[in-house]
């Protein structure tokens, strides 16, 4: 949880040097798990060549992306001192992009809070099973976000095109979706589904750097290969997906992903938007004093034990 300290003027006051030294390192070491994100991402290989402008665009988006994720931070203390139930769907195309907002929606978030449901294909058992049956067992309780990477919508995208369901059981779907997110929402979960939309060439763009990066190999299967082939199929069956999903009570919402850093912007500060929350007051927490016992001895940990220190 995001607790309020005292104003800096204060915290310094109280404070050695050695102290606000190790407080100010922990912050960087904040800030750069975002830096390492972006080398994960491939977005700092030119960074020593970038323009005056790219750069003054770099640093917006981290700026804009530190101000949303302590927004967030707030989201999340909302959330659970109102006994909120959340829940955010995230489709799109292979290489989207869905990942990434992912990633930066929950870097500051409490795991016990804002967790992730990204379920494998089906099981024999599963297959057995009314279709919604496996997605209700991640559904959140009250104090809790739950984010999608897929959903349910699979039916309605590879499952179609891959020809992983018949036609009666793809109707189905069409037939029960509606009634199923409105059930969900008369529960008291929030419901967001949002579609990450990227062009043919961005895609094409994105499967080359996965396939020539051994970090990012992994995240290249052989349906994802297949889903670039069929990229025509897709887009008929996105657009009959949304076509019939896309209700009042349960829109969809599209992003523009082909820019990765806007996309992720764009979609946080939409999210946020979607909730009237507001700062929740915690009382002030102090550092209370260690006890010190006289007979207090640390034993030494043997030499055996202690990881090499090669960095």
């Amino acid at each position: 949880m995001n607790y309020p300290i005292k104003d800096m003027t204060t915290m310094t006051s109280q404070l050695d040097a050695d102290q606000l030294r190790k407080i100010r390192e922990d912050l960087l070491d904040s800030i750069d798990e975002e830096l390492e994100m972006a080398l994960e991402d491939g977005e700092n290989e030119n960074a020593a060549h970038a323009s005056s402008e790219e750069k003054q665009a770099r640093a917006h988006y981290f700026r804009e992306l530190l101000r949303l994720q302590g927004e967030l931070v707030k989201l999340q203390d909302w959330v659970v001192a109102n006994k909120q139930k959340v829940v955010i769907l995230f489709e799109g195309r292979d290489a989207a992009g869905k990942g990434g907002v992912i990633k930066r929606i929950t870097q500051r978030l409490n795991p016990r809070v804002c967790r992730v449901s990204a379920l494998p294909a089906p099981n024999d058992r599963e297959r057995t099973q009314w279709y919604f049956q496996r997605y209700v067992s991640h559904l959140p309780a009250a104090g809790e976000i739950v984010l999608f990477d897929r959903s349910w919508y699979n039916r309605a995208g590879v499952e179609k095109v891959m020809g992983f369901c018949s036609d009666d059981e793809y109707e189905e779907f069409f037939r029960t979706v509606p009634e199923f997110e409105k059930m969900l929402m008369r529960s008291g979960i929030k419901l967001l589904k949002y579609w990450f939309s990227i062009t043919d060439d961005e895609q094409h763009a994105r499967f080359l750097g996965r396939i020539h990066d051994p970090l990012k190999q992994w995240k290249l299967s052989p349906m994802d290969l297949e889903s670039r082939r069929r990229w025509e199929d897709y887009t008929r069956a996105k657009e009959t997906m949304i076509e019939r999903t896309h209700t009042a009570e349960a829109p969809w919402w599209v992003v523009q992903a082909v820019d990765k850093k806007r996309a992720r912007l764009n979609c946080i500060d939409h999210l946020l938007s979607q909730f009237d929350y507001h700062e929740i007051e915690h009382s002030q927490i102090d550092m209370p004093a260690r006890v010190r016992n006289p007979d207090y001895i640390r034993h030494p940990v043997p030499q055996n034990m202690i990881v090499p220190e090669k960095y």
